[in-house]
């Protein structure tokens, strides 16, 4: 089939549909929208990165999109069918009934492109629960994913696809100084790119998981449309799919949300150490959109996007901050490092959650009263905060700022952060969450009746912390922060202390 047949059968093709039917062009492929479906059609053609040249070829390229996107949103993605019938006056026929194809389609569901989360955050819609429930969504779907083969994800072609982009986007853009970032940047992930492939972090991901590719459907963010053409360009690390979430939700001016993103992504699926690997993965990501941009001859996306790609370089630290919110059960520590993470730009290590990672049960997840024993005894205590202080190494090693959410109830699990922070060259800070005992006892009360916290703490715990806690001594420096009031009033009082910590 030659390019002007396509053109030929994509219209009769629209015709046969019925009236009302729109076309949509792309560079590889002919969508047609009709009633509630979409219908595409690939073109006949052979480029570096894919074969269409024939029949087969779509008809497998057409399967193989409907196997990888069922994954994520096998409501959208219905079925491979058949066009049968001639050029001029084609039909699109059963699933199964190969008889006189002529070519081949896939068929989707439509879905209401005001709902697509590009389309949510260039309006301001896009929020927190909306990034919460992505960084579930996508953390979840690589936990279930199997290690892709061992013909994947060499360290060699990570490098290989970000020179790539470099090459593509050529010399006259100022861009040496960011090459040589990412050259450098590499030599330092390169020995645990090839860790994390041995361990099974490379599997087959989504591929092209920016936020044009994840609509809102049933109050639930979808991912759709990951890459078929290209096998390579979805078996990779899963940061790299992670990376492009967080890259383009700071394209889209939401930094503070993409901070967001990265930390309930690491949260939910463990993979702390991967975070390691981000700003090299983001900047990788964004000039991927820098390269399509300058395909499509628009300088101006071109050159915002290399700007991005500058900004999130430059969010690698010399002297990176771990940043350690202390405070009682009830004192709202969780919700004030949240809110700090996101306006210093930072990652959160919870130690209620660690702890119980340690233990194999899940954040939100009850444990039995000889569950508890173990799980609150004192080695694990001593476990637990181990591991805090191993997974922030592992991120201030990497140039991140850290806040470390945990009770800290004793000066001796302070003053270890506060040594792990010099030891890797980074600033420490210690704030101290406080509010009236009353107003802890409500706040335990309110969280227990709700369930939905990974903190287990009941009010016989709260009243043996207020009898052993070693609150903060002047020499310790801690700041304090009152959250007795209501969270409008708290989310400033952390605006300002944010301002103060990144202006010292």
């Amino acid at each position: 089939m030659t390019p002007a047949e396509h053109r030929t059968l994509a219209a009769a093709l629209g015709a046969a549909l019925g009236p009302g039917t729109r076309t949509i062009e792309t560079h590889i492929s002919t969508l047609l929208l009709a009633g509630d479906f979409a219908y595409k059609l690939r073109k006949p053609l052979r480029l570096p990165f894919l074969d269409f040249s024939t029949p087969a070829a779509r008809r497998r390229d057409c399967e193989e999109e409907l196997r990888l996107n069922r994954r994520t949103a096998p409501e959208l993605y219905l079925d491979v069918r058949p066009v049968q019938g001639s050029l001029a006056a084609p039909r699109v026929g059963t699933p199964g009934d190969a008889s006189g194809a002529i070519d081949w389609l896939l068929r989707m569901r439509r879905f209401d492109d005001d709902l697509l989360l590009a389309r949510l955050a260039a309006r301001g819609a896009l929020g927190a629960a909306e990034v919460d429930a992505l960084a579930r969504e996508v953390a979840d779907f690589h936990a279930a994913l199997p290690a892709s083969p061992a013909a994947w994800g060499e360290p060699e072609d990570v490098l290989r696809w970000a020179r790539a982009n470099f090459a593509a986007l050529g010399d006259t853009r100022g861009l040496r100084e960011l090459h040589g970032w990412s050259e450098r940047e590499f030599e330092r992930i390169a020995p645990r790119l090839a860790l994390r492939r041995a361990q099974g972090r490379v599997r087959e991901g989504h591929g092209d998981l920016h936020l044009a590719n994840i609509v809102m459907l049933d109050g639930r963010p979808v991912p759709f449309d990951a890459i078929e053409f290209n096998p390579a360009l979805r078996h990779a690390d899963t940061m790299a799919d992670a990376a492009f979430v967080f890259m383009d939700l700071w394209r889209h001016g939401l930094p503070s949300l993409a901070w967001r993103f990265a930390s309930a992504y690491a949260e939910r699926g463990g993979d702390h150490e991967g975070l390691a690997l981000l700003p090299f993965f983001a900047v990788y990501r964004a000039l991927v959109r820098a390269q399509v941009a300058a395909l499509r001859n628009d300088e101006a996306a071109c050159a915002r996007d290399i700007g991005v790609a500058r900004e999130i370089a430059a969010a690698r630290r010399a002297r990176p901050l771990l940043l350690l919110t202390v405070g009682l059960s009830g004192s709202g520590k969780s919700t004030v490092a949240l809110e700090l993470l996101q306006a210093l730009g930072a990652l959160r290590l919870r130690s209620d959650v660690e702890r119980k990672r340690l233990a194999g049960l899940a954040a939100e997840a009850r444990p039995t009263p000889a569950q508890a024993g173990a799980l609150y005894a004192a080695a694990m205590t001593r476990r637990t905060y181990a591991c805090l202080g191993r997974l922030a190494g592992t991120l201030l090693e990497a140039g991140l700022n850290v806040v470390v959410d945990a009770a800290a109830l004793r000066r001796h699990e302070r003053d270890a952060l506060r040594a792990l922070a010099e030891a890797h060259g980074a600033e420490f800070r210690l704030v101290e969450c406080v509010a009236p005992e009353a107003v802890l006892r409500e706040r335990i009360a309110r969280r227990a009746a709700e369930g939905r916290d990974a903190s287990d703490a009941d009010q016989e715990v709260l009243g043996l912390q207020l009898r052993i806690v070693e609150i903060p001594a002047a020499d310790e420096g801690a700041l304090r922060l009152d959250t007795d009031a209501d969270p409008a009033t708290v989310a400033r009082r952390c605006a300002a202390l944010a301002a103060r910590l990144a202006a010292q």
